[in-house]
């Protein structure tokens, strides 16, 4: 590879590599006996909060899901959506994990209530279980006839071997375009499924492995298959109950899950489904994968959405539903009643609610500490010093945003780490939230239509 191309694939992988809010979070942080470490998978502090939710974790596992929810309540910046992240990185690989905002449900063209609906079943996923012919060999030789004309279909034969037996196929055009886009020569391992003809290169088989001195990384080796060439084999498939309600829609069909318009679903389909997947569970053919549907800003729900949740939280096709908020007693959003976090006295009663504590210094600390690592900053001692005692003064969020910010500030200088001046240079540049208030206060008067309140908390 010359160096034009390798420095092509450096900035190909620095393009793809985009760091998060939450791209540290690696898990809950939480020891086999469910008690959170304080400082482990990019967790740090809130040791209650995560290990009451490791216990919900634990309800996710053993199937507990029907008519559950949890609150995440805390102030701004003390880690709701990190926990929640955490429980999503903890769960098994096809357990499904949806996470939306709650003003989200205001901008689809449906109902509130269709909207909420999809987010539900996104998040219950069906584990189906099919058995399905397939044929698994080396490949001995492919040859391919092409007509002299140069159009017309093409013909061929394939020449497959195990251990024990050898069998020549013909090969039609779809079979050949099928093994020409998978590049299968003489030597690879590969399998057909006869359903529906798809090619799977599984390697090369390890007696062609002499033929090459130099092999790429990427080249894998395995045995030449034992026994017949046409065997049975259990296939799993895991999707979830949304996209078996597109598929089985009239009106949208299978390619809706592609272009994302999928429209209000009759409930009549829905029941449908419902009926057809408990069949399968009692025939042992599926299984329901627990989920966890996770709403952030719950309280911009307004009393329509409160009273569906409380009762789609009594169906049995219920995933675990996490709901978080920083708000402490306001309006409920359609009414003028006041309630705890803006939510319904009823649907608070259904839900095990997990408070979150404002981070210490030390914790603040350590929490940038980490972040320096995952965004590959350098900060001196001195100058992770005033970053602490910044986002202690302003807000952990604020210190966060500071991180980029001082390292191009570092970089213009041509430093080799941040220091404290550059942090100082970019506090004069970046105003936080109280400096902005005050601001506004003191000149409220110089701007276009706008009114002081008495109340204005800063």
């Amino acid at each position: 590879m010359d160096v034009a191309k390798i420095s092509e694939v450096k900035d190909l992988q620095t393009k793809m590599e985009r760091i998060g809010a939450h791209s540290h979070i690696r898990g809950l942080g939480l020891n086999d006996s469910l008690e959170a470490r304080q400082v482990s998978e990019g967790m740090v502090g809130q040791k209650r909060a995560r290990k009451a939710i490791g216990i919900v974790q634990q309800m996710i596992k053993e199937g507990h899901i029907a008519g559950r929810g949890v609150l995440l309540a805390g102030q701004p910046g003390t880690g709701k959506t990190a926990i929640a992240m955490g429980l999503a990185r903890t769960l098994e690989a096809d357990s499904a994990f949806t996470s939306m905002s709650a003003s989200e449900i205001y901008s689809h063209d449906m109902s509130k209530t269709e909207a909420l609906t999809q987010a539900f079943r996104r998040s219950i996923g069906v584990r189906i279980k099919e058995e399905t012919e397939l044929i698994e060999g080396e490949v001995v030789e492919i040859q391919i006839d092409r007509p002299a004309t140069g159009t017309g279909s093409k013909s061929g034969k394939l020449t497959l071997k195990t251990t024990d037996m050898e069998t020549i196929y013909d090969l039609g055009s779809k079979m050949i375009d099928a093994l020409t886009k998978e590049k299968v020569s003489s030597g690879d391992v590969i399998t057909i499924d006869k359903a529906t003809g798809r090619i799977t290169r599984l390697g090369r088989s390890y007696t062609r492995s002499k033929e090459f001195e130099v092999v790429g990384t990427n080249v894998k080796f395995v045995q030449c298959p034992e026994g017949e060439l046409q065997k049975r084999r259990e296939v799993v498939h895991t999707v979830n109950l949304h996209e078996i309600d597109v598929i089985n829609s009239r009106n949208q069909g299978f390619m809706a899950l592609f272009s994302g318009d999928t429209g209000e679903i009759k409930p009549e389909v829905r029941e449908q489904i419902n009926t057809k997947v408990a069949e399968w569970r009692e025939e042992g053919k599926a299984e329901i994968v627990p989920g966890v549907l996770f709403i952030d800003e719950v309280h911009m729900l307004d009393i329509e959405c409160f009273s569906f949740l409380n009762q789609a939280m009594e169906n049995e096709l219920s995933p675990i539903l996490i709901l978080a908020t920083n708000r402490g007693i306001t309006t409920i959003r359609g009414t003028e009643q006041l309630s705890p976090h803006g939510i319904p006295i009823d649907v608070l009663d259904r839900l095990l609610i997990i408070p979150t504590d404002p981070y210490t210094e030390e914790e603040i600390r350590k929490i940038l500490k980490i972040r320096l690592e995952e965004e590959d900053v350098e900060m001196s001692e001195e100058g992770l010093d005033t970053l602490t005692k910044l986002g202690t003064e302003t807000s952990l969020r604020y210190a966060i945003q500071t991180i980029t910010t001082s390292a191009l500030v570092c970089a213009q200088r041509k430093g080799t780490q941040v220091e404290a001046q550059d942090i100082s240079r970019v506090y004069t540049l970046f105003v936080d939230i109280q400096r902005s208030t005050q601001f506004l206060q003191e000149y409220n008067d110089a701007y276009m239509s706008s009114d002081k309140p008495d109340n204005m908390v800063v």
